[in-house]
């Protein structure tokens, strides 16, 4: 990948000289080698005036970066190390390539040291701000991770760079460096094409190129088709009607173009897309379902790091709107690259600047296109998405197809066949399977044959059965989903836990522990007090049952279906602000319906009486009038906003005959 994400992103805005006399020759020799990105001369050359024992801090920063970019890490520790020796001031970014460097060879202790004094340099960047807000980073990916899946390296990879794939009808659409011809100076590697390769039973037939004039002379990679088929997008350096323009730096950069598909089944029609710049590259698009929005990679201006991913709208003529930056949520001073847009809105990405295993990790944001769509506050929580995907290499060009559960992507891993391949593997089915017991709170002793009762995440009932003789119960779930475990058993208070899912197989324990009614219950009790039954709440202005209330409402329906001759009064009130004759009559709506939802749950009507009283019983100090209702906060008003469930009677004992 170093052939063209690292070509995206770094340019170096001056040229440093080493002031040997006796090596100046040869130091002179690669100057315009390392500015042209020539990195494997260049670290060929230095590396023979390194080992003659010349020492300075140009040279090691040089030599080092030169193997940071051609991905030999191992190199690169040793020559970062040998800079950092030298105790000289020098570019922070070195201890950010140095920590990325040590990841790549998995010395992950110490190249947390190395981010941790990046960070001391540099504490505004995202990356060491990341780092340091997730410094347990290693063993949530862990918990991310399909670790029992080997992923299969394509047959059709080769000894040079085959990555970014996509797939169009029966085929899967990729850059490779395959076709020879002049080589490109980064790598040594011939200039990449884009090729197509059919899908059989076995695997995938004969390797094609993409026909019509996608293909130049110079790099062609990462596609994307619209959802007609009729559009391609895809990345090219400045060359356009044979001509190769570079910017005022002399960097040739990558733009992005469209192609239409011809009634010979050929790719012609190229044009520009109208933000292509000779200043900055603009590469690496993928396309949402709907074709509505193309997302790509680019250090156009308003870029927070190298390189940021940013959203552009497609009109409905193909022709494209105004560029949006995504925001610091997805992007750092790092590099964002190799966007992908799955059918439901996830967006997954490659990125330097999270924490992760090492070189570029792939990302994923949940539902990104959505809340762009519905213009969100750019606030896109992310995650590692883990092994086997990630490793300490580079690993980008994620693409998966939801409806086969097949995943695509590349790595410049050990063990591949070329300096980046393209590996494969099937998302294994997830089910979940929960398992535990039910035990006394207090003796610890098993509690067979209580009831065990399991809602979702907004406490609908899905299945209600009996623990075994050992008070053990299972239920198989589905993965990424919150749920609720409840056990009841008579003469005990109900027990319940609250968990979500993770995305992989696997077997979670856990135990409900019953604590024995012992309390008294006596007319005029809350039962909120009595039975550790939590306030009602609800929202400001609003008389629904909310899920979360609802759930509550379980456990006091459990009580009166337990205590059969008890009676309640349901009692709502409200906060102080707005009118007091409104607010007496949304509590009086809100006890109501508090009332009609435990009849509807089949207590009878005439064992319920309810009242709203308002704001005429406020249980603190948020008196609007007398604080302007400015000195409490929204969660003192809403100790206000409750219910309350006082027995009125039981057992034949009513709450007047005990006053």
């Amino acid at each position: 990948m170093r052939t063209i994400s690292r070509y995206i992103s770094v340019v170096f805005a001056s040229m440093f000289f080493i002031s040997s006399y006796a090596q100046n020759g040869k130091i002179k020799s690669v100057e315009n080698d390392y500015k042209d990105f020539a990195y494997v001369k260049t670290s060929e050359v230095l590396l023979e005036v390194a080992n003659k024992g010349y020492r300075s801090a140009e040279l090691f920063q040089k030599l080092a970066n030169s193997f940071y970019f051609i991905n030999d890490m191992e190199n690169a520790v040793k020559w970062y190390g040998e800079l950092m020796s030298m105790n000289e001031v020098i570019d922070p970014e070195n201890y950010f390539r140095y920590a990325l460097a040590l990841k790549g060879i998995e010395n992950y202790e110490e190249s947390d040291k190395w981010m941790k004094k990046f960070n001391e340099l540099k504490p505004d960047d995202r990356r060491g701000r990341a780092f340091l807000s997730k410094v347990d980073y290693k063993s949530n990916i862990e918990a991310l991770s399909f670790l029992d899946v080997e992923p299969q390296n394509l047959d059709i990879n080769t000894e040079f760079s085959d990555f970014g794939t996509t797939e169009y009808e029966n085929a899967i659409v990729f850059a490779s460096a395959r076709g020879g011809g002049r080589k490109y100076r980064w790598n040594e590697e011939p200039y990449l094409d884009l090729y197509a390769a059919e899908k059989t039973e076995s695997g995938f037939g004969e390797v094609k190129e993409i026909q019509g004039k996608v293909n130049t002379k110079y790099h062609e990679s990462s596609a994307v088709f619209s959802p007609n088929g009729k559009y391609m997008f895809f990345t090219r350096n400045n060359f356009f009607r044979l001509k190769y323009k570079e910017d005022d730096a002399g960097v040739n950069r990558l733009q992005l173009y469209r192609a239409a598909l011809s009634e010979d089944g050929t790719w012609d029609e190229i044009h520009k897309v109208h933000f292509n710049s000779e200043d900055y590259s603009v590469a690496h698009p993928t396309l949402n379902l709907t074709g509505s929005r193309l997302y790509f990679a680019s250090d156009m201006p308003g870029t927070f790091g190298q390189s940021d991913i940013f959203v552009v709208d497609v009109n409905n003529d193909g022709t494209l709107g105004t560029p949006e930056n995504l925001g610091p949520s997805i992007n750092t001073e790092g590099q964002e690259s190799f966007p992908f847009i799955d059918t439901t809105g996830n967006l997954f990405f490659s990125s330097t600047g999270f924490p992760g295993l090492g070189g570029f990790d792939v990302y994923k944001s949940e539902e990104l296109d959505q809340k762009v769509a519905e213009g969100s506050n750019r606030n896109f929580p992310i995650e590692n998405i883990g092994k086997p995907v990630n490793s300490s290499a580079d690993d980008f060009g994620y693409y998966e197809n939801l409806v086969t559960k097949r995943v695509y992507f590349s790595s410049n891993r050990e063990g591949g066949k070329g300096s980046d391949d393209i590996y494969t593997f099937e998302v294994p089915e997830c089910e979940q399977l929960v398992v535990g017991t039910v035990k006394d709170k207090n003796t610890d002793e098993p509690i067979p044959n209580a009831t065990v009762i399991l809602f979702d995440g907004e406490g609908n009932l899905i299945e209600r059965k009996s623990a075994d003789a050992n008070a053990a119960f299972a239920f198989e779930l589905d993965c990424e989903k919150e749920y609720i475990v409840r056990g009841e058993m008579e003469t005990y208070i109900s027990d319940e836990q609250r968990f979500t899912t993770p995305k992989k197989k696997q077997e979670l324990q856990i135990q409900l522990l019953l604590e024995k009614d012992v309390q008294e219950i006596n007319p005029c009790d809350d039962l909120a007090k009595v039975l550790d039954i939590p306030i009602i709440y609800f929202d400001f202005d609003k008389s629904n049952i909310r899920y979360d209330a609802e759930i509550e409402l379980q456990k006091v329906l459990a009580v009166l279906n337990k205590y059969t001759t008890m009676t309640i009064d349901i009692r709502s009130h409200t906060d102080c602000r707005g009118l007091a004759d409104y607010n007496e009559k949304l509590s009086e709506r809100r006890a109501q319906a508090t009332r009609q939802y435990l009849i509807d749950n089949g207590v009878a009507a005439d064992r319920l009486t309810a009242k709203g009283y308002g704001e005429s019983q406020l249980v603190n100090d948020c008196e609007c009038e007398l604080a302007k209702d400015s000195s409490c906060s929204e969660e003192e008003h809403q100790l206000n906003r409750r219910s309350e469930f006082v027995i009125t009677s039981i057992n034949g004992q009513s709450c007047d005959e005990k006053e």
